[in-house]
């Protein structure tokens, strides 16, 4: 499957410099979006995960689906604030900024087998903050899948010595 050709390039988005890949017209192609799905499940079922952990937004889109199809718990990772109860929050950088995740300090239980996803590794910042988060609960993190890694930008050094994989490699500019 060609999912390089169903992802859209933004310039300028959200910042200026910033090259942002849109997902969305992956997710308009019904086939595509289950081919991807199926893909990554394929990556992660050796791995006998016991739960996905995925930030919003767009992490929680395939996500979950993944989980499904794993027939695995999900766990939201989610902006400050948004999340009902006890949370643990973990602070991270991005290409252009800082930002916070929070995940339910009950949501992953200790020896918990858990698969990092999003839909794109860059950095790695978010990638990493979700992997401190599984571990300070006590979990252990057994792989990270992405839809897209951006190349030059360092993300799969930073979330080493973790397994890891992406459906698409993309430059981070063009």
């Amino acid at each position: 499957m060609d999912y390089a050709s169903l992802i859209r390039p933004v310039p300028d988005f959200p910042e200026p410099g910033i090259l942002f890949r849109d997902i969305t017209p992956l997710l308009l192609d019904a086939g595509a979006c289950r081919s991807a799905v199926s893909e990554l499940a394929d990556w992660a079922g050796p791995l006998k995960p016991d739960l996905v952990l995925a930030a919003e937004s767009r992490g929680f889109i395939l996500g979950g689906a993944l989980a499904q199809t794993l027939d695995i718990g999900f766990v939201p990772a989610r902006k400050p604030g948004r999340l009902p109860s006890e949370t643990l929050s973990v602070d991270y950088r991005l290409e252009y900024g800082s930002d916070s995740l929070e995940v339910h300090t009950d949501s992953i239980f200790d020896g918990a087998r858990v698969l990092v996803h999003d839909d794109l590794i860059a950095t790695g910042g978010t990638a990493l903050a979700k992997i401190n988060a599984i571990e300070k609960l006590g979990g252990e993190v057994v792989g990270c899948a992405f839809l897209i890694e951006l190349d030059g930008l360092g993300g799969r050094w930073h979330i080493s010595p973790h397994p890891m994989h992406a459906l698409v490699n993309l430059p981070a500019q063009e």
